[in-house]
């Protein structure tokens, strides 16, 4: 759903510690969401609920990561909460040692359940907001009355004295309501907020022509948060994540591939990051049959692009390939149709001026698609949900 860390925490890291404990684990418990956000990073095919892993299973799940030596434990989704077995999963985690972060859209958690899940041992709660303009609010996510809800969480967070980050993707549909959205994040008590430009993948690549905002959209937006950071110092923490199609470098995929990373979906697949099934040729293990560090360390789908051996020119001579490890793997997928090319968002890419030019085209069109909504069973479009 989010950029877990920015690229600044991994900046300084080299191959050389590809193969050590990763920092965090992305748990995507379910698949299932009452939302249907057209951005949605989980795969078009989604998991089933009889396909979930059960409660004993996700149970081993954080005490092998923990054993491993990973730190965080990041729940997802899909919706988190929609799991009646989100308790025991935390209180087994919490026991584990393991920093527990809620990652929830805020629609369907109570405040009795909230308090028992951290009387259980959850640390931190992050939520995910469409826009603070209702109407508009209800048209990206295609659920009524989440806002509210939304607000009722923060209040029960403050209440509760647990810290709370606020996801906020931005997008052609929301991008001009930023410095509300900032000031909904500081009602809302919140200690840091994530001003997350679309990243497009799965169901946001799918609805690319309808979430692509302009080139100076995106840089007044970069403004309006340098000037927010400077205004709310001490009150407020950015992280700020530009969209790749108009940057001229790349990111590094989830601060290097295999290096600090695991994303095990809800069927107890292991991935690199939470895109990587695009990708044909990977094997992923299966936490059903195999040890959650056997995979780490020797999973044909985590050694595949870890550090820079595979990497070919420009990538494999250029001077930052131990930096941005020449970006996103699944980006070169999709955009070019090869892995192993350099990712299309650096200037050095054969593919940049393609890749550019698809933004600049389908966010100068006045008349956007509709969205295709994301559910499980099917795609949906905007003209059905009306």
């Amino acid at each position: 759903m989010n950029e877990i860390a920015p690229f600044e925490q991994f900046s300084e890291a080299t191959a050389d510690s590809c193969a050590r404990a990763p920092i965090g684990l992305l748990a995507e418990l379910t698949h299932r969401c009452p939302l249907q956000c057209p951005y949605c990073s989980n795969p078009l095919e989604l998991d089933r609920v009889n396909q979930e892993l059960t409660t004993a299973e996700w149970q081993d799940v954080m005490r092998q990561a923990a054993d491993l030596g990973i730190l965080q434990i990041h729940l997802s989704g899909g919706e988190p909460t929609v799991r009646k077995d989100l308790e025991q999963i935390v209180e087994v985690a919490a026991k584990a040692g393991l920093y527990t972060n809620l990652i929830t859209a805020g629609v369907t958690l109570t405040r009795d359940r909230l308090k028992a899940l951290q009387d259980l041992g959850l640390d931190h709660v992050q939520l995910s907001i469409q826009d603070v303009d209702d109407a508009n609010a209800e048209k990206i996510s295609a659920y009524k009355g989440g806002l509210e809800k939304k607000r009722e969480l923060g209040k029960w967070v403050r209440e509760f004295s647990m810290p709370l980050t606020v996801n906020a993707p931005i997008h052609r549909h929301n991008i001009e309501n930023l410095p509300n959205i900032i000031n909904f994040a500081v009602e809302l008590g919140a200690d840091r907020i994530e001003v997350a430009n679309i990243q497009y993948y799965a169901w946001a690549l799918k609805n690319r022509a309808s979430l692509m905002p302009t080139r100076a959209q995106v840089l007044r937006s970069a403004e309006i948060v340098e000037e927010a950071k400077e205004r709310l110092k001490g009150v407020l923490v950015f992280d700020f994540v530009v969209p790749d199609y108009y940057a001229k470098t790349p990111k590094p995929c989830m601060g290097g591939w295999g290096k600090g990373i695991i994303n095990v979906t809800p069927q107890g697949r292991v991935l690199p990051c939470h895109a990587s099934e695009q990708i044909p040729g990977l094997e992923f293990d299966n936490v059903k049959s195999k040890r959650l560090a056997d995979i780490w360390l020797n999973g044909q789908a985590f050694n595949k692009y870890r550090g820079t051996s595979w990497m070919k020119e420009p990538c494999k001579s250029c001077p930052k390939a131990e930096l941005d490890f020449g970006g996103c793997r699944c980006q070169a997928m999709a955009f070019t149709g090869d892995a192993t090319n350099t990712d299309p968002a650096c200037k050095f890419s054969p593919h940049h001026a393609e890749f550019v030019a698809a933004a600049e085209r389908e966010s100068a069109n006045p008349n956007p698609p509709a969205f295709v909504y994301r559910r499980l069973g099917g795609a949906k479009s905007g003209a059905e949900t009306e």
